[in-house]
């Protein structure tokens, strides 16, 4: 299993660096030159391409060494958090997530991540609350959020609420792009 995720990491890597011009001509920091064991190498934005792959436990880890290289501030630990949401360890991502709201209180990818868990742990009320607090943060500029905002309130009103439009709940993150976790509300 682990020779498959490293073959497909290869494999991706391979894939980005021609579609780029080849290692030595990209400006991505993911693929510049570097000697070999140094770490200049943003384990964020490798987790995030992770993420986007679809390889969480391997985001973790390289979450894990972000955080390690960068301590634990509210990127990290929302990172942290978003990627053991996908894994679905429910209770550590939202204790990861908790702190990085206390640390930036005006971060609104961290609110909207824990809005997500909270609506995965059906409870939809404090959702919202959360949902209405990044919506604010972010002075309603993401439609995600707004979205994840919609869906709450509407499932506080009606617990039997139909989701037959199949709507999903978005898990954001810092910078451009998005993570969508599918749920059966």
């Amino acid at each position: 299993m682990l020779h498959k995720r490293a073959l497909c990491l290869f494999a991706l890597m391979t894939l980005a660096a021609c579609s780029s011009g080849g290692f030595g001509q990209s400006n991505d920091p993911m693929f510049a030159p570097s000697v070999a064991g140094a770490s200049d190498i943003d384990g964020l934005l490798v987790g995030h391409r992770l993420m986007a792959a679809g390889e969480h436990e391997l985001a973790l880890k390289a979450y894990t060494r972000a955080a390690a290289q960068q301590g634990l501030n509210v990127d990290t630990l929302s990172a942290l958090g978003s990627a053991n949401l996908r894994l679905g360890r429910l209770g550590q991502a939202e204790r990861l997530l908790r702190r990085a709201t206390k640390l930036d209180p005006t971060f609104p990818a961290a609110w909207n991540n824990l809005g997500v868990i909270l609506m995965e742990q059906r409870k939809y009320g404090e959702a919202a609350q959360i949902f209405r607090r990044a919506f604010a943060t972010d002075n309603g500029n993401s439609d995600q959020i707004r979205e994840n905002l919609r869906i709450s309130l509407a499932l506080v009103e009606d617990p039997f609420y139909d989701n037959s439009q199949n709507e999903d709940v978005k898990l954001v993150r810092r910078g451009t792009g998005d993570f969508v976790i599918l749920t059966a509300l």
